[in-house]
């Protein structure tokens, strides 16, 4: 493996979004975050507060802490706006770090940007670093880039490119949400990242960021 490569694990947020999981798991993916040296942990926020007993906050202790991620609306964002703003509003008060927003497609696909800019507007002035997941492999082009601009509008900082819910994210993917925002926000990469190439790849396509539930596997296939 080449020599100028980067570390991957301080790019990867440590995924645990099976619904069929439970204490025991969120507990490991905590403790497996630390261990590698993740970026993050991202949990459902109904398991935020118990990851944030497990996980020091950003400046506590020795060393870089994993961030606390809780997504919201996930994975369809199909719920009315004053919801999901209680959601990342529960989830901040529980120890979140960064959110990881789904927005209103419904809303997009009727062409009412208004609506997806207030609801993301509204969870951004929370003051947490906000990701907005766009769905790139289901969006037309003409709703891609209008997603993209409510999303930088409303104050996001980073570009997700998928739930995870569907195909395996791709390179082409990342490099069109990079040229989209044009430096003004950062790009997460998540869905289907099984191996290091794949990940390197992302990674050179312009992701800062890499969404997994593999991270474990693809650190050992590292150090391996």
């Amino acid at each position: 493996m080449s020599q100028d490569r980067p570390d991957l694990a301080p790019l990867i947020d440590h995924a645990l979004l099976d619904p069929h999981q439970g204490r025991d798991a969120v507990q490991r993916c905590c403790d497996e975050a630390r261990h590698y040296g993740f970026a993050g942990v991202c949990v459902a926020s109904r398991w935020v507060s118990l990851a944030r007993e497990r996980l020091p906050r950003p400046g506590e202790g020795r060393g870089p802490a994993p961030r606390l991620v809780s997504v919201v609306g996930f994975p369809f964002g199909a719920i009315p706006a004053a919801v999901k703003l209680a959601e990342a509003e529960a989830a901040a008060a529980a120890g979140a770090d960064e959110l990881d927003v789904v927005p209103d497609f419904g809303a997009l696909v009727d062409g009412d940007g208004n609506a997806v800019l207030g609801e993301l507007a509204a969870i951004c002035e929370l003051g947490l670093p906000v990701k907005v997941i766009q769905e790139v492999s289901r969006l037309a082009l003409a709703q891609l880039e209008l997603l993209v601009e409510i999303s930088i509008d409303a104050g996001a900082r980073f570009l997700k490119t998928g739930s995870g819910f569907g195909g395996a994210v791709s390179p082409a993917q990342v490099e069109q949400l990079h040229r989209l925002a044009r430096g003004r926000a950062a790009i997460k990469a998540s869905g289907g990242i099984a191996d290091l190439e794949q990940a390197f790849t992302l990674v050179e396509a312009g992701a800062t960021r890499l969404g997994t539930s593999r991270g474990v596997a693809l650190m050992q296939a590292l150090r391996s």
